[in-house]
């Protein structure tokens, strides 16, 4: 009787093991392998804006880039809570976000997977935006159409899009031009003329870089070339991001 009921216990013990243990794969299924990684062969581009002449050459190391960005679903995985505008659209681009506030969510991902997930530097935003060592040499990216690429002012019915629905660009990314503006890990300031490898921005400023322009941006903003700048402690309804990976 005794070994039976010893039995018993064990046999429970292992079941309560296993069910325990499958739900943590569950939820790493949710939020560990979720996010769709590029990897991008470094290369030489000419970065800047070019209506105002500011171009640099820069040299990139290899990397990784999202395939997509950060949905709401993935944030609320992470994050446990979803406070986008357009909430109700798991597969939407999560935003009303600060730069601040992703900086949280990236490093309980990183606790919850042990990797380095980082914002893109805006050079390495640009250059996969652009088709990396594949670039076309497109004025949005993937494509001299924008409708065929983004959803933006013209297209986006004044609300974000689930990400994927449009046209990648060379390198496979989607949505990289319209959709959410994307932040970047840079600091604001005025490009150097000095050529330069693996830039990451000063130090210091006042604003962080936000890439790629939106669902409300017109065309002239959603060039790959195209930077703006925001305060890193406020959310907005049009911005998001995507996350980086060292290789």
């Amino acid at each position: 009787m005794k070994k039976q009921i010893l039995f018993a216990i064990f046999t429970a013990l292992i079941l309560l093991f296993t069910v325990n243990l499958s739900a943590q794969v569950d939820v790493n299924k949710g939020t560990i392998l979720n996010f769709d990684m590029v990897y991008v062969s470094g290369g030489t581009f000419q970065m800047g804006n070019d209506d105002k002449k500011q171009m640099r050459s820069v040299t990139l190391s290899d990397f990784y880039i999202g395939k997509y960005e950060v949905t709401q679903k993935q944030w609320r995985d992470v994050m446990n809570k979803n406070s986008s505008n357009f909430s109700g659209c798991d597969n939407c681009p999560v935003e009303w976000v600060s730069w601040s506030k992703v900086q949280k969510f990236i490093r309980k991902l990183n606790q919850k997977t042990g990797k380095t997930y980082r914002l893109p530097t805006q050079a390495e935003w640009e250059f996969a935006a652009k088709g990396g060592t594949k670039s076309m040499g497109y004025t949005y990216s993937g494509s001299n159409n924008l409708a065929d690429v983004a959803w933006y002012s013209k297209n986006s019915g004044s609300r974000t899009h689930p990400v994927g629905q449009k046209q990648s660009n060379e390198l496979g990314l989607f949505d990289m031009s319209g959709n959410v503006w994307e932040w970047c890990s840079d600091w604001g300031r005025d490009y150097s003329s000095v050529a330069q490898m693996n830039p990451k921005g000063p130090s210091s400023g006042l604003y962080r870089v936000n890439r790629g322009g939106g669902w409300r941006s017109n065309a002239w903003y959603c060039r790959t070339s195209f930077r703006d700048l925001n305060d890193p402690d406020f959310g907005f309804i049009i911005m998001g991001f995507r996350l980086a990976l060292e290789p």
